[in-house]
């Protein structure tokens, strides 16, 4: 009843119908109801989408269709949400991941997002909200694509943000990061040695349209935090009570 109810507030203010040149998101989840009503405001919120209730299926309707994102359950039948992302990267899908769960556990984002995803969305829902996470992941994936026009390459100590190539490195070595990981990481080395509150980071890498979970700037900070120091000692500190700032020691 409650999803019912959502999609009528999106009907009457969703932005319209999709067309062929429209981007397209893929549902996957196995509940049926969950899935129409997804594709449904999809649809209506001016996307192409269709859904698939299997893993399987989705690395296969993936392969064919070319989405440009997946919304993406974590427990299907034949195998985890983690599985299919692992999948999209070894088939050089370049489609956005945003996951659907009933977990809480912040252990459970963690390692979604250290598969690849770019947010996560806890069960249960409001079409609103998964609809304006949608649009922040696909901005941001367009920003990153078309950032190769400004020429930008930041550098602080031995991590390089090359935005003509989409790559970072540390040392020697490529830091393979998310497009939200990275779009973090680059708001933080344009405000390099300045502590940035969770408001701060939320406003300029998520840019929701709604009031945003300050939680997610933990996970996601957690997760670019252990890439980084893979390479090399840590320069995301925390502050408490305040942010997080990038600097090379603790100092």
């Amino acid at each position: 009843m409650g999803c019912r109810a959502r999609l009528v507030f999106v009907s009457r203010s969703g932005a319209g119908s999709s067309g062929p040149d429209a981007q397209r998101v893929l549902v996957i989840d196995d509940e049926a109801f969950i899935a129409d009503v997804l594709v449904a405001a999809l649809r209506h919120g001016g996307y192409q989408a269709r859904s698939e209730g299997t893993g399987a299926d989705a690395l296969l309707a993936a392969k064919e269709w070319h989405p440009d994102l997946l919304l993406l359950d974590v427990m299907l039948p034949d195998m985890t949400g983690y599985d299919v992302c692992r999948g999209l990267v070894t088939s050089g899908s370049d489609a956005g991941v945003i996951f659907l769960t009933a977990r809480h556990d912040v252990s459970d984002r963690v390692r979604g997002f250290g598969v690849g995803a770019d947010d996560y969305v806890l069960k249960p829902f409001s079409l609103e909200e998964v609809l304006a996470r949608v649009r922040a992941v696909l901005n941001r994936r367009n920003k990153s694509r078309t950032s190769a026009d400004d020429n930008a390459v930041l550098r602080y100590g031995d991590v390089t943000l090359d935005d003509r190539r989409h790559l970072v490195t540390r040392g020697d070595h490529e830091v393979d990061l998310s497009p939200t990981e990275y779009s973090l990481l680059r708001y933080l080395m344009d405000n390099a040695e300045q502590v940035m509150s969770k408001p701060q980071i939320l406003d300029n890498v998520w840019r929701y349209d709604f009031r945003g979970d300050p939680s997610v700037v933990e996970t996601f900070i957690s997760s670019l935090r252990k890439k980084l120091n893979q390479r090399g000692p840590a320069v995301i500190h925390t502050v408490r009570g305040f942010g997080y700032v990038l600097r090379s020691d603790k100092s």
